[in-house]
């Protein structure tokens, strides 16, 4: 992996404005987040005038945040989402953006601080027998996996549930399991706010349309980045197929039976449809799509060696996947303007960063056991590159081309500039 780019001091060339670059320290403080959110808020047509400067006073204007210079490429044309963000996954350089901290409805991508809150607090193996009272309260046209009352399901089914198919029913399982609705809402809050996302507003863990329920461009992609570092978290989330327990029937012979059937990622990116290809480098990470929100979708890819985050809220384009073809192409300029481009602020760190020693996989998998890498790590191989339990065909996206990528030098985070990505494996692309 090459280190950051140097940093060079030049014009700005902005596409709306002139402002000049700045970056936060290593904790933003609060009274830099904009306001919070009325409970009966909803969104505006235009973003506010006033918003958020965590990750630097560039990110807090309206309008495209770029540095154009010559050898950059130029962004594309016809990118209408209301908002969206490029950003390097390991530097935490945000590369461009576009309204990044305007709070929006943000549907099922708000499932990635659910699974980041609550994936660690079970193991994959521990089982659960489903009651009515777990399935209370979803929202009229919840997206579902199909989960039935009376029937056992294993942690790792309803998580593949979660990421696979945008499964209310699974959120709303786990968060049972975990004390309840209620509970689980107040910790996704409390860790929205440790890792700096101050845009974010948790109504409902499953991101179904509720008043005052927001988040950011810029938040989603912290909570994706965060996310990527537990291990079980990158399976699951790159995951393309997998089979899910049905219901307990009996035959024709009378013989209890219960079969599984095949559930497909809905990240059309990783999986791919009709009118688009799977995209080259493509590893998770989760979509969404309600009738507030409109569609929105956070994304991570590899190529040659660069891992990039991008984050797209509502196209205004109204096309079959056009957030994912609006990514797409944003993830083509990011590739080619990364080592180029100056950046135009950061993605912070978490609260607690400062204090941490370890490097930051190391309590990442769910039931306790995370990733294990130490600082200058060798690449070694993994055993499989198919998710456990049923994942099959194209099953992981993280699949092996050279190895696994190693940890950036220095373990624990360096102020607000490296948050290495433990132990993520290069994709192999599925084009020739």
């Amino acid at each position: 992996m090459s280190a950051p780019h140097k940093k060079t001091t030049g014009r700005s060339l902005l596409v709306t404005s002139a402002a000049a670059l700045s970056s936060l320290a290593l904790t933003a403080p609060v009274a830099l987040a904009a306001p919070s959110p009325s409970p009966s808020a909803s969104p505006s047509a235009t973003p506010p005038a006033h918003m958020s400067t965590v990750g630097g006073s560039r990110l807090g204007q309206t309008g495209t945040q770029v540095n154009l210079a010559s050898g950059v490429p130029v962004l594309p044309k016809d990118i209408t989402a209301r908002s969206w963000i490029v950003t390097d996954a390991e530097s935490g350089d945000v590369l461009a953006a576009h309204n990044a901290h305007w709070r929006l409805p943000p549907a099922s991508t708000m499932k990635m601080l659910f699974a980041d809150t609550v994936l660690p607090k079970f193991a994959k193996t521990e089982k659960h027998k489903v009651v009515p009272s777990d399935l209370a309260g979803m929202g009229a046209g919840s997206s579902l996996v199909g989960i039935k009352e009376g029937e056992t399901y294993t942690v790792h089914d309803l998580w593949l549930g979660v990421f696979l198919r945008s499964g209310n029913d699974a959120v709303h399982v786990l968060s049972a399991m975990n004390k309840g609705v209620a509970k689980t809402v107040t910790e996704m809050n409390e860790h929205a706010e440790d890792l700096q996302a101050l845009d974010t507003h948790v109504v409902s863990p499953d991101g179904y349309d509720a008043p005052g329920q927001v988040s950011s461009a810029y938040d989603l992609t912290l909570f994706a980045r965060s996310g990527l570092q537990k291990k079980d978290f990158r399976e699951y989330c790159s995951t393309v197929t997998a089979k899910f327990p049905g219901e307990t029937k009996k035959d024709k012979k009378g013989k209890t039976v219960r079969k599984p059937f095949e559930i497909q990622n809905t990240n059309r990116l990783l999986s791919g449809d009709y009118d688009m290809s799977q995209y080259q480098g493509i590893a998770g990470v989760k979509n969404g799509n309600t009738t507030n929100a409109g569609a929105t979708f956070t994304g991570v890819a590899e190529r040659n060696g660069r891992v990039l985050l991008v984050t797209v809220m509502n196209p205004s384009k109204e096309e079959h996947n056009e957030v994912y073809k609006e990514t797409a192409k944003l993830f083509d300029w990011g590739f080619k303007a990364a080592g180029k481009v100056e950046p135009v602020g950061d993605l912070v760190p978490p609260k607690g960063a400062a204090q941490s020693s370890a490097q930051p996989g190391d309590s990442g998998e769910a039931g306790g056991s995370g990733d294990s890498a130490g600082s200058g790590a060798s690449a070694k191989p993994v055993a499989s590159a198919t998710a456990h339990g049923g994942s099959r065909g194209m099953g992981t996206a993280f699949a092996i081309t050279g190895g696994l990528l190693v940890l950036l030098a220095g373990a624990a985070f360096l102020v607000n500039r490296r948050w290495p990505l433990p132990d993520l494996v290069r994709r192999r692309s599925s084009r020739p």
